[in-house]
């Protein structure tokens, strides 16, 4: 049975003002910038304040959140063998109001199409903790893309997938945030945050439009900092990392929303 996920009502965007006058928020140009680009970069801090405005205590179990990136499974699916990438999952859906539920778990499957490293296959990974799924730092954070993803596609139910990863670089093997390259997720939007990061060089985000012409590049670097996708006008790609000092460890941690059309809940 799907367990109902809390709705943050007050955790809505607001409609993008046309001709107010008034100074831009950050959501605004979040969403302008979105709607322009396919794309959009939002640093931590104005993410942070944003979501602050609507709820203060929205990130009240952050601490227990971003630890939780210290218990996830090893990816076994690798095509390219590589043990370099943990992982937990969960599946949710939303109606057009908002609701949110958490769905029974289920495997994670992308065509050959998307994912020409490791599509093609269902993929059984780990679900993320209840703690953390139910907490108020995930539900921030699904419900602004959500938001997002409405705005994109007024009217429609969507079926979200939550992905935990955590990098990891060594001397010897760098770490690949994204092993198939530069590439679409076969869905509508996608949300990635950046948790932590520690001890790590490069891991830069590359946006390209859909005939492979680059767009931009950013780092996300800052706890909260996050990139927004257009899944259906651009494609993204993130730069392999390698540790900083090769005698410590290093990795990158991340949260990775997608949003995708679904056929009406009956």
């Amino acid at each position: 049975m799907n367990q109902p996920l809390p709705v943050l009502g007050d955790l809505r965007l607001p409609e993008v003002p046309s001709h107010s006058g008034q100074p831009a928020k950050p959501i605004d140009a979040l969403m302008a910038h979105l709607g322009d680009a396919g794309f959009c970069f939002m640093p931590g801090a104005e993410l942070r304040a944003h979501l602050a405005s609507q709820r203060a205590d929205w990130d009240a179990d952050w601490q227990r959140f971003a630890a939780s990136w210290a218990d996830l499974a090893l990816d076994r699916y690798m095509a390219d063998g590589g043990r370099y990438r943990r992982r937990r999952y969960a599946t949710l859906s939303a109606s057009p109001q908002g609701r949110i539920l958490i769905e029974p778990h289920q495997p994670h499957y992308q065509s050959l199409d998307y994912n020409r490293l490791n599509g093609g296959v269902a993929r059984y990974f780990e679900p993320i903790l209840d703690g953390v799924i139910a907490g108020s730092t995930m539900q921030a954070v699904i419900t602004i893309g959500q938001t997002v993803f409405a705005h994109l596609h007024p009217g429609h139910h969507s079926h979200i997938e939550v992905h935990q990863f955590r990098i990891e670089a060594r001397l010897d093997a760098a770490g690949r945030p994204t092993p198939e390259g530069i590439h679409r997720d076969g869905v509508d939007f996608v949300l990635v945050m950046m948790i932590r990061r520690e001890n790590v060089e490069s891991g830069t985000t590359e946006t390209y439009d859909l005939q492979g012409q680059r767009l931009a590049a950013f780092t996300l670097t800052d706890p909260g900092d996050t990139a927004f996708v257009d899944d259906q006008r651009a494609m993204h790609g993130v730069t392999p990392i390698v540790p900083r000092d090769p005698a410590k460890p290093a990795w990158r941690d991340v949260l990775v929303v997608t949003y995708r059309r679904k056929a009406a809940l009956n």
